[in-house]
C-alpha cells in the first residue's frame, strides 16, 4: 500500500448524522494517549494531519479521512480519559457504539492497546464491544520501542491472555518513533482491499 492522496472529509460531533459511504471504512479505537493520532499519522506519512497531544482525550468526534479514494480511516474517540466527566465519557462511549452498530461499511477495526502494560478494563470492554457486532479487531500494539524486542513475545502473550483474545488474533507490535510494524499495517490494508473487491 502507497498513501497518496489524504483528505480529511468528514467530522462527526455527538449529534451529527453519520455518513453513509460507499468506500470501506478502517476504524482505529483506542484509548486516550495510546498514540492513536500518531499511528494514523504514521500511516498517512504525514506529521500532523490527525491531531496529537500530551494531554489526552483531544479526539471528541469521529473524524473520517478519505485515503487515496479506495477506503477511508475513521479515527473514533479515545476512551477512558480519566479526568473527563461522566457526561463526556458517556458521550464518548454512545459515538463508538452508534458507530459500530450503524456503519455499514467497516471492513476492519483496529483496537490500540499500549504494549508495556495489561489492556485496562476499558480496553476489555471495547474489545466485547466489537466482537459482539461480529468483528474481528486487530490489534495495534502500540509503544513497541518503549520495551526491549526479547519483552515483546511475553507482552504479546499479555494482551492476547488479558482480553481472551484466540492464537489466531492478529497482534501487531507498533512504534510510531521507528516505523516499527508500518509494513505488516500495510500489507493488512492491501489484503482488506483485496477481499473487498473480489
Amino acid at each position: 500500500m502507497v498513501i497518496k492522496n489524504v483528505n480529511l472529509e468528514t467530522v462527526c460531533g455527538i449529534t451529527s448524522k453519520l455518513p453513509q459511504n460507499k468506500l470501506p471504512e478502517i476504524a482505529f479505537a483506542g484509548k486516550s494517549n495510546v498514540g492513536k493520532s500518531s499511528l494514523i499519522n504514521g500511516l498517512m506519512n504525514r506529521k500532523s494531519l490527525a491531531r496529537t497531544s500530551s494531554s489526552p482525550g483531544k479526539t471528541q468526534t469521529i473524524n473520517y479521512y478519505n485515503i487515496n479514494g479506495e477506503m477511508y480511516f475513521v479515527d473514533l474517540p479515545g476512551y477512558g480519559y480519566a479526568t473527563a466527566n461522566v457526561q463526556v465519557k458517556a458521550q464518548w462511549g454512545k459515538m463508538i457504539e452508534d458507530y459500530l452498530h450503524q456503519s455499514k461499511k467497516i471492513a476492519a477495526v483496529f483496537l490500540l492497546v499500549d504494549i508495556r502494560h495489561a489492556p485496562s478494563e476499558n480496553d476489555r470492554i471495547m474489545y466485547e464491544w466489537i466482537t459482539s457486532r461480529g468483528y474481528e479487531p486487530i490489534m495495534i500494539a502500540t509503544k513497541s520501542d518503549k520495551i526491549k524486542r526479547s519483552q515483546l513475545p511475553k507482552q504479546i502473550r499479555l494482551i492476547r491472555d488479558t482480553l481472551e483474545a484466540g492464537d489466531d488474533a492478529i497482534v501487531i507490535p507498533y512504534s510510531a518513533l521507528n516505523k516499527q510494524g508500518r509494513e505488516e499495517i500495510y500489507e493488512l490494508l492491501d489484503k482488506i482491499l483485496a477481499e473487498g473487491a473480489s
